[in-house]
Parts: structure tokens; C-alpha cells; sequence
């Protein structure tokens, strides 16, 4: 049985928090791009994670990193984010808005996300917006439709983070407003997960439980996704993963539980049906502020490397040559 399990990574800085999006220094095209290269080494394909958000018509567009198709090459493809951002859903305005972005990275996209976590509600996610889940589930459709006229090679899937809530709200609401031609129009669901980030892993014998969590979490998430009429089947991509340093939290920390939650991820990809891994984030958005949001990067906002950095590019390395010889 082959099996495909493709790296990635978003190459910007700046990140969401509970109350909007961080600042720091300005993102380095040419500083991210020597990273990238580095990181991508001889792979066959990466992946790189960008963000547009829709506002509304008139209200313009956010962009993260700038210029994204800076960072692309032959071999090196865009997994575009989609956000919506608006207060109102206006059809026609948010089909436009699609149609845009794919026409514009057409010859770079690989994977198109419509909206960016629907099923959190803050400020700077699409869940804070009433019409965001409507917006999913007609964006699938429509992305769909355009990538088919366009006859490219894309994939459309949406994405969500582990819902503990219990009655399960987000995915009935997405099933309540699924149609047929979104459950064939959909090619993914991807999953933001950050064990150990925002609450503590349980420890086994003084350590973290970090293969635990991660079953739990791939387990409790193939149940939603069922429970909203998708198919079990469907491929699962780890949109967003990533592990911040800060006063309390050491570089070597970072490094310890990136390979932990990677290796794990790899190891259960063709029970879960895994397909791609994607790293959050490059850098920093500003190493000189001790808070978990500005220093996820496995590089610090000045581009010097913390140990998570030669880690990851071991990994990538590692492990695509063993799915090269698992599928050979």
C-alpha cells in the first residue's frame, strides 16, 4: 500500500492570538527563501502555507508572508488559505474573491483552504464571523468548480482544531448546510493541533504523553468529520502544528517535542490517512516578547537558527527517504 506524506511550513512570523494578530519585524524574502532552500533540500516537492484574508469588498485583503509566490519554485508549491473575514456573506463578493486567488497562483497551488479554523471563535479567526461556516461549505463548492475549469491539479479542503465541545456544534452546522456537491467537491480536511501548547500533555513515567495525544486527537477528530457526513476516507492534512519557546519554555524543548509530534504523526499516517505535515512557523514574530504567540518560529525573527530549525530539516530528509523506499 503506497502512501504520501509531504512536508511543509508557514514562512512568515506573524501569528493569531486571542485578541488579533502579533507585530514584529517585517518578514525577509530572500532570508526566507535561503531557509526554505535549506529545509527542502533535496526533497522531490515542500509545501508553503500562505494566508489571504477576505474583509468584504471595498474593506481589502490582508496577505501573509507578502508576495508569497517569492518563496515557490518548481518543486516548492503553495498551500493557500482563504480566510473570511467579513461580518456579512455576500456571494457573489466571496465567489469573486476566489475565483482571484486561484486565477493568480494558478501555476504554483497544490492545495486551496477555504477558511482558516471556522470552528473557533475569536477575533482573529473565521469562527468570530456568523457567516463563516456558510462560507466553507459554498467556497468548497464554488473552489471546486473554478480549479475544474481551470484544469488544474488542486486539492480543496477546509480545516478545524480539536473540538472539546461536546455538543459537537461546528460539524452538525457543517453537515446541516452540506449539500452532495460539497461532500464530492471536498478533497481534504486538515487539522491545527498544538499538544502540550495550550495545556499540559499528561505525563507517562515523568514524560509527556505525546503518542497518547496524538491518537486522541487524530481518534476524536475522524469521529467530527464523520459525524458531518464526510466520508472516514478522506485524507487528513496537519495544517498547523508547532511548539513556542520563551523564558519558560527552552530552544531545546522545542526541538525534543517537534521530532516527538512529528515521528508520532508519521508513524500512525496510514491509519489516519495523513498526507501532508505542515510546520507553525518558520520564524518568530518578535523573539524580544516573552509570550507563547511570538515565538513559535524554529528561527528567531532575526533568521538565526534555534536547534528545532536543523531538527526539522533532519526530519524532512529522514523520513521522505523512508516513504521513497516504503512505495518503491
Amino acid at each position: 500500500m503506497n502512501s504520501r506524506f509531504e512536508f511543509g511550513i508557514y514562512p512568515g512570523g506573524a501569528a493569531g492570538t486571542d485578541t488579533g494578530i502579533t507585530s514584529g519585524p517585517i518578514d525577509d524574502p530572500l532570508m526566507m527563501k535561503e531557509a526554505l532552500n535549506q529545509l527542502q533540500g533535496a526533497s522531490e516537492i515542500m509545501i508553503v502555507r500562505a494566508y489571504i484574508g477576505f474583509k468584504g469588498a471595498g474593506h481589502g485583503i490582508t496577505e501573509t508572508p507578502l508576495r508569497p509566490e517569492e518563496c515557490l519554485s518548481f518543486n516548492r508549491k503553495l498551500d493557500l488559505v482563504l480566510c473570511f473575514q467579513s461580518p456579512l456573506l455576500i456571494s457573489t463578493e466571496w465567489k469573486a474573491f476566489i475565483t482571484n486567488a486561484i486565477e493568480r497562483f494558478s501555476t504554483h497551488l497544490r492545495y486551496l483552504q477555504i477558511t482558516e479554523e471556522a470552528n473557533v471563535n475569536l477575533p482573529s479567526l473565521d469562527g468570530f464571523y456568523p457567516d463563516s461556516k456558510k462560507a466553507l461549505v459554498d467556497g468548497v463548492v464554488w473552489a471546486k468548480k473554478e480549479v475544474l475549469r481551470l484544469s488544474l491539479a488542486v486539492s480543496v479542503g477546509f480545516n478545524a482544531t480539536p473540538d472539546f465541545n461536546p455538543d459537537k456544534t461546528f460539524w452538525k452546522d457543517i453537515k446541516g448546510l452540506a449539500s452532495d456537491e460539497f461532500y464530492k467537491s471536498l478533497d481534504y480536511v486538515g487539522l491545527d493541533c498544538f499538544p502540550d501548547v495550550f495545556r499540559a500533555l499528561p505525563l507517562v513515567d515523568g514524560i509527556p504523553d505525546i503518542s497518547g495525544a496524538i491518537r486522541m486527537l487524530l481518534t476524536m477528530f475522524s469521529i467530527d468529520i464523520v459525524s458531518a457526513g464526510i466520508d472516514r476516507s478522506i485524507p487528513l492534512h496537519i495544517t498547523e502544528n508547532g511548539w513556542p519557546t520563551g523564558k519558560s519554555r527552552s530552544d531545546e524543548r522545542q526541538a525534543y517535542m517537534l521530532e516527538a509530534i512529528v515521528k508520532t504523526l508519521f508513524a500512525l499516517r496510514i491509519e489516519f490517512n495523513i498526507e501532508t505535515y505542515e510546520l507553525f512557523c518558520l520564524r518568530d514574530a518578535d523573539s524580544s516578547v516573552d509570550d507563547l504567540f511570538f515565538q513559535f518560529g524554529i528561527l528567531r525573527d532575526d533568521y538565526s537558527k534555534k536547534p528545532a530549525f536543523g531538527v526539522f530539516e533532519k526530519l524532512i530528509k529522514e523520513l521522505t527517504l523512508t516513504e521513497r523506499i516504503f512505495n518503491a
